[in-house]
């Protein structure tokens, strides 16, 4: 349970939990990273195993609890190998014009998806893990994680790009999960 008394997911071998909608945090604006020291490495490193063990292609601080503008990303499948992507402040610059549709789906509203909307590229500036800032041109399915990552780190999540029924329906939903998974 949070400070808020929300439930986080147990995601067995994690190292951190993942926070639940409808955490505070979720909502709040996260905060730059000031200086990548070994506390933001060993961050960096938690998120990427609790991203691989939920499992999900993507992951934003404020899902473990920290409010850092982070966020990790891996969009390997099957047997390929990991292909772990690291983000910190990152910022768009520019989005593409032509929109791109997807099925999203959140790991801090589990079993909840939706199809939205956005643009199917997208100009990034943002430092590495090592400390050097890149500028970077995404297309396709990372634009979109990349999109979703960055709205996390401003309060904002998949489902507030659905229309207002489209929402209340799929929260309604979740809640309702929850609700039974917590009778169990």
């Amino acid at each position: 349970m949070t400070k808020s008394g929300i439930p986080l997911i147990s995601t067995g071998m994690a190292k951190r939990p993942i926070i639940l909608y409808p955490d505070p945090i979720l909502r709040a604006v996260a905060a730059p990273v000031e200086r990548i020291d070994r506390d933001t490495l060993r961050l960096l490193d938690d998120m990427l195993e609790t991203m691989y063990v939920a499992p999900g292609v993507g992951l934003a601080a404020p899902q473990v609890g920290v409010s850092r503008r982070i966020f990790v990303a891996d969009l390997a499948k099957g047997e390929q190998p990991p292909a772990p992507r690291f983000f910190l402040n990152p910022e768009i610059l520019q989005l593409g014009e032509a929109l791109r549709v997807y099925e999203e789906g959140c790991l801090s509203i589990p079993e909840i998806f939706a199809e939205v909307e956005r643009p199917s590229t997208v100009v990034l500036r943002y430092l590495s893990r090592e400390g050097e800032m890149r500028e970077e041109r995404l297309e396709g399915h990372i634009a979109t994680v990349a999109q979703h990552e960055i709205d996390h780190l401003n309060g904002v999540l998949f489902i507030d790009h659905l229309s207002r029924l489209k929402r209340h329906v799929l929260v309604r939903k979740f809640r309702k999960a929850r609700r039974d998974e917590m009778d169990l």
